[in-house]
């Protein structure tokens, strides 16, 4: 964190400095304090401001003790506590982390280069970060969020890693509710908005597909005149939110009316060649390492967003190339004994993720090779989970995936829609646990065959992915 005052982040935070006798007080506020803002006591370094939490199993205020052992410099509390360090007092905690976020960009803004971009979407969030991380970092100095710190709270912790040098910073904004984009903006102040798509991930927690375009409008409503936003041409959701923007619309998508786009696109397992057309109208061969033709959209919305803010597309395009994969877990190629590849894609999945992979499973075959398909639940779908898990069921059908393993009860029902085809008996699998899909997949896959490891997080099915990496590689 940039340096500030004790005075200065009490301001911030409209905290009250606590924790010095009364003749100390005058001159407490002056001490500087510059080193890193921590919600976890076991990351304090000596210099760091630890800002206790309280969360939904425990509260940080019991952990401010080991904060301090390990040197924490000021405490951030919401009460005071009995420790020898200073605390500033907040109404609540994750607000004043927050604030302070807030203020500290602020003052790197004023002071220097700094540009803001921001981005959300139902999927892509993560790759997409990763993808502009690469190209900025070509360009100056840039903080990007390490892995999907993208709420209320790992936003603002991505925020207050930026100093006086920063050229860039990267803030992924995602979403549980109305109203919570929209904070993150108010903090972050994007010179660039990304919306990247608005599918069915988190139609349970947002109550419909409705309140999730309205919650993901939030990225671009509060741009101004001088901002850009960033829409997918292609999602007639996204590309709706060209009238609620201030902000300059720059369209990216494979339709033919997008600023940047694609043509060209060519799958294999070895990643994905296309040719990058500019807004400027200049194009560029790219052959790009990410599994998926889908991540090609990822790459079109983080290329609009570098050009927007001058890069230039040798500089997008060498990034871009440099990347070797969308993140852990997320289209992650493993394996590799007797021609046998794992994709490990098991950290997250919606009904758009999903048919995504599947069709890149199918794209990717080469004749004569099989494909298995390694299933689990697709979670916070509420009252579409069990349409929308049928509709993957028959999807694996119809891409004529050679094999499917379902596994776990809540995924169940793919099975079921599955062999429910007339055409389909023994090429699906159900089964209660990952141990058991484990077991079961170390008899049945044949030396070349491509296994997709596909579910929610919650399914835990990630694991089940490294393990047959490791078994096969």
């Amino acid at each position: 964190m940039i340096a500030l005052t004790l005075d200065q982040i009490a301001a911030a935070t409209s905290g009250v400095l606590h924790g010095f006798p009364v003749a100390a007080a005058a001159s407490a506020g002056d001490l500087v304090v510059s080193g890193s803002v921590q919600t976890d006591s076991r990351l304090v370094t000596p210099g760091s401001i630890f800002v206790a939490k309280p969360g939904a199993e425990t509260d940080g205020h019991l952990f401010a003790p080991s904060a301090v052992d390990q040197g924490a410099a000021v405490l951030i509390v919401e009460h005071a506590l009995d420790l020898p360090v200073p605390q500033i007092v907040v109404a609540d905690a994750v607000l004043a982390l927050g604030a302070l976020a807030a203020h500290v960009v602020a003052e790197v803004r004023a002071r220097g280069r700094l540009k803001v971009i921001g981005v959300t979407g139902s999927n892509g969030k993560t790759t997409t970060k990763n993808l502009l991380r690469a190209i900025f970092e070509g360009v100056g100095p840039t903080v990007a969020p390490r892995g999907s710190f993208n709420n209320e709270v790992g936003a603002p912790m991505t925020m207050l890693e930026v100093t006086d040098d920063t050229e860039f910073l990267v803030v992924e904004m995602g979403a549980n509710g109305l109203g919570k984009i929209a904070t993150l903006v108010k903090l972050a102040r994007p010179d660039v908005g990304i919306v990247l798509t608005v599918g069915l991930a988190h139609a349970g927690e947002f109550g419909g597909i409705e309140t999730t375009v309205t919650a993901k409008s939030e990225m671009v409503t509060e741009l101004t005149p001088a901002d850009v936003a960033v829409l997918n041409a292609d999602d007639p959701r996204v590309a709706g939110m060209a009238v609620l923007t201030r902000g300059r619309v720059l369209w990216f998508g494979l339709a033919g009316t997008a600023s940047v786009r694609a043509s060209g696109i060519r799958a294999s397992r070895a990643g994905t060649s296309f040719t990058l057309h500019l807004s400027d109208g200049a194009e560029f061969p790219v052959h790009f390492k990410v599994l998926g033709e889908h991540h090609v959209m990822n790459a079109l919305a983080a290329a609009a967003a570098a050009e927007s803010l001058g890069v230039s597309g040798p500089a997008i395009v060498a990034a871009l190339e440099s990347v070797e994969r969308a993140e852990r877990w997320r289209m992650e190629v493993l394996g590799g004994r007797d021609g046998v590849t794992i994709i490990n894609d098991a950290y997250n999945a919606s009904p758009d993720s999903m048919t995504a992979a599947l069709k890149t499973l199918a794209q990717i075959r080469e004749p004569g090779q099989r494909t298995i398909a390694v299933l689990g639940e697709m979670a916070e779908l509420g009252a579409l989970s069990g349409e929308e898990h049928d509709r993957i069921g028959l999807l694996t059908v119809r891409l004529n995936i050679s094999q499917q393993v379902v596994v776990g009860p809540a995924a169940r029902r793919m099975h079921i829609s599955t062999i429910n085809e007339g055409s389909w008996d023994s090429e699906s699998a159900y089964v209660d646990t990952p141990d058991e899909a484990f077991a079961l997949l170390c008899t049945i896959v044949k030396p070349g065959d491509t296994v997709l490891v596909k579910s929610s997080n919650s399914a835990g099915l990630r694991f089940l992915g490294d393990r047959l990496g490791e078994f096969f590689s």
